[in-house]
């Protein structure tokens, strides 16, 4: 049972957290903006070298790169919007998830150009886990747990308390009614790209620091991540959470049985079921 838990249960659940980061993030963009963000993983990636440019240039602790590259990457993600999905916005929904698409392949490039293909490391050496009866584990898994955890309470306690969260939810539940009752359209789009380019700074930050940062990592998390905010219920933010830990849990279980190459076809798998049976997910969400 502590072999279970040790190389699979607590792989499964880091895992998770990361896709869950990154869920949330595919999740408000859906459900504010109405399309699927395909440069989400490329954001992602691009969060996670400017933490290792903070932590290698500045030298600053590796946990205290995170703050810097989520504000950073936030910047892009507002700098993107308005370069680039701004002026479609009353075209065609495809029409911009093509667009995302390109962007996705312009920021991988650049992290390619600015930081090589080559893998790449925040810390040197092996970090050793800590025994909790019986249990084994690293002080980044539990950071990576606790900040995903602490990030999502912020932002449902920001979603249902303050003016602006009230704002973003009344641009998903109703735009139309949203922009009668006076709410600043424009406002409400730059908050939801700040909050999604921080939450994907923060999810290919852990990616890199329980792996290792490559410039396609983002690319081959995309998937899990729109399988989990699917799974969970488009839409909901703890759906999210709720799909992101599941879908990390089964991939890592599938190793029992499949080989770990193939951990990526569990992911795929949760989504077309999910699709076929239960379009709205877990906790009924919005309907692709």
């Amino acid at each position: 049972m502590l072999d279970l838990i040790n190389f699979y249960l607590v792989p499964g659940i880091v895992l998770g957290s990361i896709y869950a980061l990154g869920a949330v993030g595919i999740t408000l963009v859906f459900a504010i903006l109405r399309y699927a963000h395909l440069a989400h993983g490329d954001l992602a990636t691009l969060g996670a070298f400017l933490a290792l440019a903070v932590v290698s240039a500045i030298g600053l602790p590796v946990y205290a790169a995170l703050p810097v590259a989520m504000i950073v990457t936030a910047g892009v993600a507002v700098g993107v919007d308005r370069l680039f999905y701004d002026y479609l916005r009353e075209r065609p929904k495809i029409v911009t998830v093509m667009a995302s698409l390109g962007v996705a392949l312009m920021i991988r490039s650049l992290v390619q150009v600015i930081w090589g293909v080559d893998a790449e490391s925040y810390t040197r050496g092996i970090s050793r886990p800590e025994n909790w009866w019986g249990i084994r584990l690293k002080d980044r898994e539990i950071a990576t747990v606790a900040v995903m955890i602490g990030l999502v309470l912020a932002l449902q306690l920001f979603l249902l308390r303050t003016k602006w969260g009230k704002a973003m939810r009344a641009m998903s539940d109703n735009p139309d009614l949203a922009l009668l009752s006076g709410i600043d359209n424009r406002k409400v789009v730059t908050l939801t790209w700040i909050i999604v380019g921080g939450l994907c700074a923060a999810s290919g930050y852990f990616l890199g620091l329980n792996t290792e940062l490559k410039s396609l990592m983002g690319w081959q998390m995309l998937l899990p991540m729109f399988a989990a905010a699917i799974l969970g219920g488009v839409g909901r933010i703890e759906g999210a959470v709720i799909g992101g830990l599941v879908v990390g849990i089964a991939e890592e279980l599938s190793v029992l049985v499949l080989p770990s190459e193939y951990k990526a076809a569990m992911a795929f798998a949760i989504l077309l079921v999910m699709l076929l049976v239960r379009p709205t997910g877990l906790l009924r969400g919005k309907v692709l």
